[in-house]
């Protein structure tokens, strides 16, 4: 405790003398409580980021493994909706301890815009590679022999064909993440609906062309356990400049975080037609 001395003496007459216990926390303490509070949430958070990636990943890739094993009884369709439903409860489980990135390119891209501090990039990165290889491991120890199948993704025509396919569908991803998670006027707890949609959306028609990765994890991770990294710098650089140029684009349109009330003037775009 700080206890006030009344008592003239060393210059202060009639002055305030300040007498401090030790009982106060040392600076040393505070310096610790602080790196403490700062240590156990971003572990939190690394944690939810593998284990997200993990479940991600491997979801999505054993949907691909059943369907090569088993008579394509799966079906594109059916591997579209198991990837799209994987990332909605998953955005909906740990978005709100991590973000729920679970991609490189989406953490790069929220960095470039001043949305995630760069010091943790580096951190978040390693978790989600280290998520999908492990997801990828757990896959082919389960299909082992003849139903060992590559799970990663490859392009299927010319490498420019790949390239651009998987830059216009991670742009895309990244303009719909931006929207709903960025944006104080979206409907926020239906981000992880639009967020799964979008990737089941781009898994339906990208699937067959490039694979429809728009994760450098996701396409990283088996190329590892598998050895395969035959086109492998389309997945890393392509979703990398294709979530870039979402992000971007995206913040161009924004313009202003006022509500949607105030910028109209009215409770609806009609209404406000209607009084001009």
């Amino acid at each position: 405790m700080a206890e006030i001395d009344g008592t003239n003496g060393n210059g202060n007459h009639g002055g305030v003398v300040l007498d401090i216990k030790d009982n106060y926390p040392s600076s040393s303490s505070i310096k610790e409580v602080s790196v403490l509070n700062f240590y156990v949430p971003f572990m939190q958070k690394l944690v939810a980021e593998i284990a997200g990636t993990y479940f991600l990943i491997f979801a999505g890739c054993s949907s691909v493994a059943v369907n090569l094993n088993f008579d394509k009884v799966v079906t594109l369709p059916g591997i579209s909706i198991t990837w799209g439903l994987a990332v909605m409860v998953l955005v909906y489980s740990v978005g709100h301890i991590s973000g729920a990135h679970f991609n490189p390119a989406v953490t790069l891209a929220f960095a470039t815009c001043k949305r995630f501090p760069w010091k943790q990039v580096p951190a978040y990165v390693a978790c989600q590679v280290i998520g999908a290889t492990l997801a990828a491991g757990t896959i082919r120890l389960l299909f082992q022999g003849d139903q060992d199948h590559f799970t990663g993704t490859m392009p299927a025509g010319s490498n420019l064909q790949s390239f651009v396919v998987e830059f216009i569908i991670t742009f895309y991803l990244m303009f719909i993440i931006s929207g709903v998670a960025t944006d104080n006027r979206a409907i926020g707890e239906l981000a992880g609906l639009a967020v799964g949609s979008t990737v089941l959306l781009n898994v339906m028609f990208a699937g067959p062309i490039s694979g429809a990765s728009m994760n450098p994890a996701r396409s990283l991770g088996p190329a590892i356990v598998s050895h395969q990294y035959k086109g492998l710098w389309i997945y890393i650089v392509s979703p990398i400049l294709g979530a870039q140029a979402g992000a971007w684009v995206y913040n161009l349109i924004r313009y202003t975080d006022k509500p949607l009330r105030e910028i109209t003037k009215s409770a609806s775009f009609l209404n406000g037609k209607e009084s001009s």
